[in-house]
């Protein structure tokens, strides 16, 4: 379903607005950016991002409108603590520089979420349910990076308690709009597993079966430990090292559905996120992820970036960000890309390096070298055919609200 954009924020917003938060049971959460900007070299804001990396920084780099506003009820509660549940969500997406991957001047309302589970005793706490929706996804937030992500449309029991561990199975196929090809994925998870003074460790492993509608399709699996470090300088810290093979080089995700058992790829990612005092708060993420194929197909991506924060007063805050992602190709040269914002913030929540809303006016600079503008989409940041022809720099500056509630 397509709408124009104003007549999708004429329809979200106002819903939004009219439903209380637990107004006859209902929830309500949401999540919205929206902004404006320009590049410094005339025309459109232009968006910073490696050619064949997953992700890019986030903070003054963001052409994009989005919201997701979800509604959840309890339709039933037993005296046994039984609780029957619906819930949903509507996104509205917007890529108002208008990227190569959508057509058009408009974006897309999505139902990414419609789903019903049954939390019962019979399952320990845990839960049965059945429907579309987001499911154990971990990201990090300056990148909005989804490391692992076995969302889909499926059924499963999660949570389900046993000798002070949580157990999860689902299967599912993976709902995406960038994954037009499906293919059934069976994912067993574990978590709550102490293993240190607030240190935790989540496992999960993944099975994608043969897509037998797909030619040349292949079956895959991949493997997730995760240790998490709660109250890490007043944040967290992950630790995380994954693997797959086949199409679970999609790691926490589906991967490429004809991709062979030969073809592999392992990650490890280090991310803490701290608020040392009220006023000073920031995300940290380096990572590499190596993909091995044949051919010479396969690549090494490795990247690091940090969010500091600092507040000066309750209401105004000093954001900055620097980025770098470098991708090496077993054939070909070696792509670079650097990224360098600055954001006085408007803190309308608080001081806190999560707390929203938050409205920001950014400057960003980004430089990227050859290799990286040849291997660039036509009319996109980096090519010499965008908004800064042959020149291997370029720079933004605009406005952005951020909140969610």
């Amino acid at each position: 379903m397509v709408i124009h954009r104003r007549a999708g924020l004429s329809v979200l917003l106002p819903l939004a607005m009219a439903v209380p938060m637990d107004a006859h049971g209902w929830e309500f959460k949401g999540y919205g950016r929206v902004g404006t900007g320009g590049a410094t070299s005339g025309g459109t804001q232009q968006c910073f991002q490696l050619p064949g990396a997953p992700m890019k920084y986030r903070l003054g780099n963001e052409c994009e409108t989005y919201w997701e506003l979800e509604l959840a009820q309890d339709l039933y509660r037993g005296d046994d603590g039984s609780v029957v549940r619906v819930g949903g969500m509507a996104s509205l997406y917007e890529p108002l520089n208008h990227l190569p991957t959508f057509v058009g001047d408009d974006g897309r309302v999505r139902l990414p979420q419609l789903y019903a589970g049954w939390q019962s005793p019979l399952f320990n706490g845990g839960t049965l349910w059945a429907g579309r929706r987001y499911y154990k996804r971990h990201d990090i937030h300056i990148g909005d990076f989804y490391y692992w992500n076995p969302s889909g449309e499926g059924v499963g029991l999660e949570d389900y308690q046993f000798a002070g561990h949580l157990f999860s199975y689902s299967i599912t196929r993976e709902d995406t709009t960038d994954q037009p090809d499906k293919a059934t994925r069976h994912d067993f998870n574990v978590g709550a597993w102490q293993v240190n003074h607030n240190g935790f460790i989540e496992l999960g492993a993944s099975y994608i079966d043969k897509a037998s509608h797909v030619e040349n399709s292949h079956s895959g699996w991949s493997l997730t430990v995760e240790h998490n470090q709660e109250q890490f300088f007043g944040g967290q810290n992950r630790f995380v090292v994954q693997y797959g093979e086949g199409p679970g080089i999609g790691l926490g995700q589906t991967g490429d559905l004809t991709a062979s058992r030969q073809t592999t790829s392992w990650r490890v990612l280090e991310s803490p996120r701290w608020q040392v005092t009220d006023n000073f708060g920031g995300q940290l993420l380096a990572l590499i992820q190596k993909t091995q194929a044949p051919n010479n197909q396969g690549l090494t991506w490795t990247s690091f970036g940090v969010r500091p924060s600092y507040a000066f007063s309750e209401h105004f805050k000093l954001v900055a960000e620097y980025g770098h992602d470098q991708i090496k190709p077993d054939a070909g040269g070696t792509r670079k890309l650097d990224k360098f914002t600055l954001a006085p913030t408007w803190a309308v929540g608080g001081k806190a390096f999560l707390a929203r809303p938050e409205v920001r006016l950014y400057y960003t600079y980004a430089k990227w070298n050859r290799a990286a503008q040849l291997a660039a989409e036509d009319d996109t940041a980096l090519s010499a055919t965008g908004a800064y022809g042959s020149a291997l720099h370029g720079s933004n500056m605009g406005v952005q609200l951020e909140t969610w509630w």
